[in-house]
């Protein structure tokens, strides 16, 4: 700008008018005083209104020098970048072209030398303007896309850590439960029925009835500091009730967003608690209850060493560790009602986690792979059994030919391990376009028996 606005100046003085040569830098002055004035103007940095006015001033300065000399067409250049740059395109396209043409008719009316380059000089160079400055103006749009992008890739990819480092926790909580519910706290129990066995079998007045006692006390003792390790390491899904109340968790409106459960059957969207999915192998203990004390004796309900789930009871598909999709009348997942039949009775920990993370692993199932609009999850207590069923209109599929997933998802296999190692049951009868239908069954113990 300043070179063009000397360049008018010079040719000016040059041309030996001095009266109009005065006019002419005095003019061009006035145009460089007012352009340099916007970038030291705060409102003109600040306010799109506020640097409209001032490129307003800067043209009409230009216009008045327009008119004192046709060197000030070359002016029309910086102007054509100045409107674009400050003015929405739907103001700069028409600002661009009456400028040209202004800086076109001036000149001829100066009664210069017209030549092919007077008429194409400048509408070419308002054509290069705006394409260069509209074509700035899709890339930088296009970055700015692209770095939003990556900064929800990050926060995604930050979220997805600290969710798998949580599910990681939680699994390596309810191993260590299972593990001190399993040998510990068992052991302990055992030990302890045998020194009372002992302290029967003692003779009246023996000394070794003293001892026999202070060591039962002593099992006594670790038993109970057993159990409080294993009631800390109890799983989320369960301290807050009882496995009737976590699944209504699982099932009631508002449970992806943490929101109580109503504490009443009803239907709702799909949605989980913290945990809402297989958490992995093995069943973290809630309290080892008073009928626990009892040695398993190979009983049923006891869980096998490793969990009995081999493959760490992931569902279907690869289905991610710590999270049932939270969805429902909004997110277009299947609607799903809870209810529960007979009168619940107390089950040992290891039946509860059990039918939770089934329940949670079907429903991710369901979710993901069904297209259901409707799912019911029921538990029943009968007398000498609990099942589980859970229920969808989705697609089906034949369970003759079901495989694990090339991400190496085993959900079905994983719930039938995590029921059979308990001594129940689990079946599922489905057909393509017939839904899916899913049973669990336990073995209710008798009173007394093993856990």
């Amino acid at each position: 700008m300043a070179g063009l606005l000397a360049l008018a100046a010079v040719r000016a003085a040059a041309a030996g008018d001095a009266a109009s040569a005065a006019a002419v830098v005095g003019s061009a002055v006035l145009v460089g005083a007012v352009y340099a004035a916007g970038p030291a103007l705060r409102s003109v940095r600040t306010s799109r209104r506020a640097a409209a006015v001032w490129l307003g001033g800067v043209c009409a300065a230009w216009l008045g020098l327009l008119v004192l000399t046709p060197d000030a067409l070359w002016v029309a250049f910086p102007l054509y970048f100045l409107q674009l740059h400050l003015l929405p395109v739907r103001r700069a396209l028409p600002a661009v072209a009456a400028t040209a043409a202004a800086a076109v008719l001036a000149y001829v009316g100066h009664g210069a030398s017209v030549g092919p380059g007077v008429f194409v000089g400048p509408p070419l160079g308002a054509a290069f303007a705006v394409a260069t400055v509209l074509g700035y103006q899709a890339l930088y749009r296009e970055n700015e896309r692209r770095r939003r992008l990556i900064d929800e890739l990050v926060s995604t990819r930050a979220e997805l850590a600290a969710a798998e480092r949580h599910a990681g926790t939680l699994a390596e909580r309810e191993r260590l439960a299972r593990e001190i519910h399993d040998t510990l706290a068992q052991g302990l129990s055992s030990i302890q029925l045998l020194l009372r066995a002992a302290e029967r079998a003692l003779p009246a007045g023996s000394p070794a009835a003293a001892h026999i006692e202070r060591a039962r006390e002593e099992a006594q003792g670790n038993l109970a500091e057993a159990r409080r390790f294993v009631r800390a390491l109890t799983p989320p899904d369960l301290q807050q009730g009882s496995l009737v109340a976590a699944l209504e968790r699982l099932c009631a409106p508002g449970a992806a967003s943490g929101a109580a459960p109503t504490g009443a059957p009803g239907t709702a969207p799909v949605a989980g608690p913290d945990t809402a999915a297989v958490a992995g192998p093995g069943a973290a203990a809630e309290g080892v209850r008073p009928e626990d004390s009892a040695p398993h004796g190979g009983a049923p309900g006891r869980e096998a060493p490793d969990g009995g789930v081999p493959d760490g009871g992931a569902p279907d598909r690869g289905a991610p560790v710590g999270a049932v999709p939270a969805v429902g009348a909004a997110g277009g997942g299947p609607r799903v009602r809870f209810s529960l039949s007979g009168t619940p009775v107390p089950l040992p920990t290891p039946y509860e986690v059990a039918l939770l993370r089934i329940a949670q692993s079907a429903l991710a199932n369901t979710v993901r792979h069904a297209a259901a609009g409707r799912a019911e999850v029921t538990l029943t207590f009968m007398d000498e059994s609990v099942t589980l069923d859970v229920v969808d209109d989705g697609s089906g599929f034949d369970p003759a030919a079901r495989v694990p997933s090339a991400d190496g998802g085993f959900g079905l296999p994983a719930m039938r391990a995590r029921a059979e190692s308990l001594g129940g049951t689990f079946t599922v009868e489905s057909a393509p376009g017939q839904g899916t239908a899913l049973a669990v069954a336990l073995p209710l113990l008798p009173p007394g028996a093993a856990a």
